[in-house]
C-alpha cells in the first residue's frame, strides 16, 4: 500500500467515525446560509499572477514546515500579498491538519478558501461545507470514475468549486470530463514524493485552451511561475516555498512578482 492509499484508507475510517458524530443533516443545516467566494472567478483570466496560497503545518515529503503554526495570521499575510485565494490542509495524521485551521482562515480573510484534504466519501463534501469552505480538492489517483463523479455532483450541490487534481496524461483525461471543475496538475510523484516540474511541462498541452488549469508542487521561484503561464497555466498552488519562509507574505509578494 502506498502513502495515497494508507492516507485514503484513514479518511475513510475517519468519515465513518464522524457519521456517528454527526448527521448529514446537521452538516447541511451548518451550512445554511455560507456565503461563497468563487474560487473559479478568482482565478479568472486578469492581468497578475495568481496564487492559491497553501496553509499547512508539516508534510510527508519535507516533514515540519512551520513550528509556530498560526492559521489566521498567515492567512491575512497572505491576502495583503495578493493571494488570489487560501488552501488549507486539514488532514491530521501526515500533515497535522484540523478542521478549525479552516474556520479560522475563512474568519480571518474574504478570499476563496479551498479545503485541501484527501476526500473519498461525500460525507467529507458536506463536512467540507459546513466549516466554510468555498473550494474542495479531489485527487483523481486516489478515486475510481464513479466515485469522483459522485463527489464531484456532491459539491456541486452544496455549492462548492472543485479543484480536481491530476499526475498523468490518463488522469488529467479523467479530470477534463468534469466540465466546470478548474485542472490541477501536480508534479509530484505520489511514489516517491519528489516534485518534478517536466510533469506540469509536459500536460500543459493537453488541457483544452477554454479550461482554468492550476500547476500544483515544485513551484519556488519567479521564474518557474512566469515558465508555467507561458505554457497557460492561470494559477499555482505554492505550499512550502510559501510556509518553510521567514515571511510567508514576502515571499508571496517575490513569487507574484
Amino acid at each position: 500500500m502506498n502513502i495515497l492509499e494508507s492516507i485514503m484508507s484513514e479518511r475513510q475510517a475517519d468519515a465513518e467515525s464522524a457519521k456517528r458524530r454527526i448527521p448529514v443533516t446537521e452538516l447541511q443545516a451548518r451550512s445554511v446560509g455560507r456565503v461563497h467566494r468563487s474560487l473559479i472567478g478568482a482565478l479568472a483570466p486578469r492581468r497578475g499572477t495568481r496564487v492559491i496560497a497553501e496553509i499547512k503545518k508539516q508534510s510527508p515529503s519535507a516533514g515540519l514546515l512551520r513550528p509556530d503554526f498560526q492559521p489566521a495570521a498567515m492567512a491575512r499575510a497572505y491576502e495583503a500579498a495578493g493571494a488570489a485565494a487560501i488552501s488549507v490542509l486539514t488532514e491530521p495524521r501526515h500533515f497535522q491538519g484540523r478542521d478549525q485551521h479552516l474556520r479560522e482562515v475563512r474568519e480571518a480573510v474574504q478570499l476563496p478558501v479551498l479545503r485541501k484534504d484527501f476526500l473519498c466519501d461525500p460525507y467529507q463534501v458536506y463536512e467540507a461545507a459546513a466549516l466554510g469552505a468555498d473550494a474542495i480538492l479531489l485527487i483523481v489517483a486516489a478515486l475510481d470514475a464513479r466515485r469522483l463523479k459522485t463527489l464531484y455532483d456532491v459539491a456541486a450541490g452544496c455549492g462548492l468549486d472543485v479543484l480536481v487534481e491530476s499526475h498523468t496524461a490518463d488522469e488529467l483525461k479523467r479530470a477534463m470530463e468534469l466540465e466546470n471543475a478548474v485542472i490541477g496538475v501536480n508534479s509530484r510523484d505520489l511514489k516517491t514524493l519528489k516534485t518534478d516540474l517536466a510533469v506540469a511541462r509536459q500536460l500543459a498541452g493537453m488541457i483544452s485552451g477554454n479550461r482554468l488549469a492550476v500547476a500544483e508542487s515544485g513551484i519556488r521561484t519567479r521564474a518557474d511561475v512566469e515558465d508555467l503561464e507561458r505554457l497557460g497555466y492561470c494559477g499555482f498552488l505554492i505550499g512550502e516555498s510559501l510556509v518553510s519562509a521567514g515571511d510567508p507574505g514576502a515571499k508571496l509578494r517575490e513569487m507574484i512578482g
